[in-house]
């Protein structure tokens, strides 16, 4: 009711209204700790492809809600078909993001060297979203990344949620040792 008068009656400006005070009081929880929370698995196409993933809350009352757990089974999902390789951009080794520089920088020589940089940016953030699971966009619904998806749990459920660490594994995949 107080948001629909705020926006004097009008239900689109109230929703956003509402939505982005949820999303504002999600930024608030994040600095909380989370030693909560549970650890998930998942096994697709008859055994081929399992997943293992940490998500940790503040309480467990959280960790034990089907709410929470529903959202978690989804992560799984998500990791298992979307293949990332890191939970969020700042545990991509610095050799790689140079060597992708690289490689971005190779394709588009010759242009002005702001625009060349800014181009170089655009592919790097293009990369993250592929390699980085908070930076993909949700298989369920690809207009949200898994980011945006947590922020809105968090604004659900009231407490901070962490997507801690996953392990994605496929028969037959090649080994880091193996190469």
């Amino acid at each position: 009711k107080r948001a629909l008068a705020e926006t004097g009656g009008d239900l689109e400006k109230a929703e956003a209204s509402l939505r982005a005070k949820g999303i504002a009081g999600a930024s608030k929880k994040a600095s909380r700790a989370t030693k909560e929370g549970i650890v998930a698995s998942y096994i697709h196409l008859q055994g081929k492809v399992g997943v293992l993933v940490e998500v940790n809350c503040e309480t467990d009352f959280v960790a034990k809600n089907e709410n929470f757990r529903e959202f978690v089974k989804d992560i799984t999902l998500h990791i298992a078909a979307a293949h990332p390789l890191h939970v969020h951009r700042e545990e991509v080794p610095a050799t790689t993001i140079e060597a992708e520089r690289a490689i971005y920088g190779a394709q588009v020589k010759g242009k002005p060297a702001n625009v060349m940089e800014k181009i170089v940016e655009g592919k790097l953030d293009k990369f993250y979203s592929t390699v980085c699971l908070l930076e993909q966009g949700f298989i369920r619904n690809p207009d949200q990344t898994i980011k945006e998806l947590v922020a809105s749990k968090i604004a659900e459920l009231g407490e901070n949620i962490v997507i801690r660490r996953f392990t994605r594994y496929l028969v037959g995949e090649a080994l880091p040792s193996d190469e």
